[in-house]
């Protein structure tokens, strides 16, 4: 999710793609890699309803 833009077909499909499980350490991960929580990353480079969508099925739904 580096730069201006956000690769939303990617996101899409490994948030809805991956099991709840597999999430946790897909957010583990971004975190070691990008000292900044995936929820996050979301919040701040998506809005409106898809922000809400995705926040959501990460189980981060503030």
């Amino acid at each position: 999710m580096k730069g201006d833009g956000s690769d939303e077909d990617g996101i899409t499909r490994v948030v809805v793609t991956r099991a709840e499980k597999d999430l946790k350490g897909i957010k583990e991960l971004y975190y070691k890699r990008n000292s900044v929580h995936l929820e996050h990353a979301v919040a701040k480079k998506i809005s409106g309803q898809y922000k809400h969508f995705l926040l959501t099925l990460m189980g981060h739904e503030n």
